[in-house]
């Protein structure tokens, strides 16, 4: 398996296939590179060359007991970014994924990057605080951290039902796409997703847009069950200088699965 190793000697594993520019894809909560595969072949059946890893503690990359935040994650992703000697790279970074999109560019430049994508995404801050009114109060935090903890096989199965928009009613139900996630989870280590649901919900990706001048496409379903939109797309295309916001009706936390027609045709290298 193709893995890089990190600067405290993680190993990261990552897929590379086709060629020409290359599109580097970040996967959310607690998922893989997996769950990019189906964009991963309709860009490389179109010309780029796609590049997909698991996130530390995820997928088949070491599982770490420590290092499972934000600088951590887009420190991993520049020493993926300089392996692989990416250049004018379209980086597309779904939930979790979204932030670590951020956290890379704010912490390391875009000096590789020509234009992003963030989908679903948590920034700018899902955590309630008194500079951020409207987010979620940490007890809806606790309670994933709690019900992870618990069981966390039942809590991944539970998940994929709003995750999805599959709790909603006349919804058409994928097992495959429920079971596909749960594997996925499954696969990675307990205490880095533990420690992610820290990560994804108190990092404030604030100053990090801010510091965004390339073109950012921000893509939202407005039925996010998972990252609320009016906490986040909306709030995002306002801090990022060259933005634009595309909110997609109904459309629920995990559209780049069930709503992959529409994303894909619509998606920024076609912008």
């Amino acid at each position: 398996m193709p893995t890089i190793t990190t600067k405290d000697g993680t190993q990261v594993f990552y897929k590379d296939w086709g060629k020409g520019q290359p599109i580097v894809f970040s996967h959310g909560w607690p998922l893989s590179a997996d769950d990019w595969d189906g964009q991963m072949l309709f860009f490389g059946q179109r010309g780029y060359r796609v590049i997909a890893h698991d996130r530390r503690g995820h997928g088949r990359s070491d599982q770490t007991w420590d290092g499972n935040d934000m600088d951590t994650y887009a420190d991993d992703l520049a020493v993926l970014f300089e392996k692989l000697d990416l250049k004018d790279a379209i980086m597309v970074g779904h939930s979790t994924g979204g932030g670590e999109v951020a956290r890379y560019l704010g912490r390391h430049g875009a000096k590789r990057v020509a234009k992003a994508a963030l989908i679903s995404a948590v920034p700018p801050l899902m955590l309630k605080t008194e500079k951020n009114p409207t987010g979620q109060p940490r007890e809806v935090f606790d309670g994933l951290r709690a019900a992870l903890a618990t069981n966390r096989p039942q809590f991944y199965r539970d998940i994929t039902l709003p995750f999805y928009g599959y709790n909603r009613p006349g919804a058409k139900i994928s097992e495959g796409i429920r079971e596909h996630w749960w594997l996925q989870g499954m696969l990675g280590g307990m205490k880095a997703h533990y420690d992610c649901i820290k990560a994804f919900s108190e990092t404030d990706f604030t100053e990090d847009l801010k510091k965004i001048d390339i073109p950012v496409l921000v893509m939202h379903g407005d039925d996010d069950q998972i990252v609320p939109y009016p906490d986040s797309a909306p709030l995002t295309a306002k801090l990022v200088k060259n933005a634009t916001l595309k909110t997609y009706k109904g459309f629920p936390h995990g559209m780049c699965t069930t709503n992959a027609d529409t994303i894909n045709l619509l998606a920024f290298p076609k912008t």
